[in-house]
């Protein structure tokens, strides 16, 4: 867990960072800070996605992962928890929710959130759960700048995510086979590429919904 740890912690701090400096940034900057951001997550997203082999067991488990989502309201239940943290952190902020939400399917998503944790458990070795919490606390810095405090909550879904994922490390070995990790983090990719057009204001996907397709991906991949 020591790695999960570090993480949720450089997310803190990053976020507490970005806090402290979006107060003194003019609008117009954080602007373009987000559309910066939002464009460097597009090219995170499409490099993942991109080292797809084979595209339509991708395409199915995001078709598949879309109609499950939207039938269980993901997206619904994700935005209920950011409005409950927002009301016990008495923010007043409008854009407390979207950084939670943002935030937290960012540093949840990806193969660094299963080969870290993983590793963490089975071997101790928290190596890539460290780098994961250099980059994780730059993006918070950047974020929380212009999202807001609901970003710094987003540390909570990472503990619980990457926490249980190392717990249960031993069970989940499998999926650092590449026959299994490929399409998990291809599909990963195109949920991170979602986030960039959210952040881009390109059109609003409901990316929550869009969750179980990692699990279809894993499904398929293992068939």
């Amino acid at each position: 867990m020591t790695g999960t740890i570090v993480n949720a912690g450089a997310i803190l701090a990053g976020g507490l960072i970005g806090l402290a400096a979006g107060r003194r940034i003019p609008e117009r900057v954080k602007t373009i800070l987000m559309q910066a951001l939002g464009l460097s997550t597009l090219i995170i997203g499409l490099q993942m996605a991109l080292s797809a082999r084979e595209l339509i067991p991708i395409v199915g488990s995001l078709l598949l992962g879309a109609l499950t989502g939207e039938l269980l309201r993901i997206e619904d239940g994700l935005e209920q928890i950011g409005h409950w943290l927002k009301k016990r952190a008495r923010s007043d902020s409008s854009t407390f929710v979207a950084g939670f939400v943002t935030a937290s399917l960012l540093y949840c998503t990806g193969a660094m959130v299963v080969v870290g944790a993983i590793q963490d458990g089975t071997t101790g070795n928290a190596t890539t759960l460290y780098i994961k919490a250099m980059l994780d606390g730059v993006a918070s810095i950047a974020f929380a700048s212009t999202l807001g405090i609901g970003v710094l909550f987003s540390a909570a879904s990472v503990f619980l995510v990457q926490g249980s994922i190392t717990l249960l490390s031993s069970n989940l070995v499998f999926l650092q086979q590449p026959a299994v990790l490929g399409p998990v983090t291809s599909t990963g990719g195109l949920l991170i590429v979602a986030i960039a057009i959210n952040l881009l204001n390109v059109a609003k996907i409901r990316i929550g919904n869009l969750l179980p397709a990692l699990v279809y991906a894993v499904l398929i991949a293992m068939v």
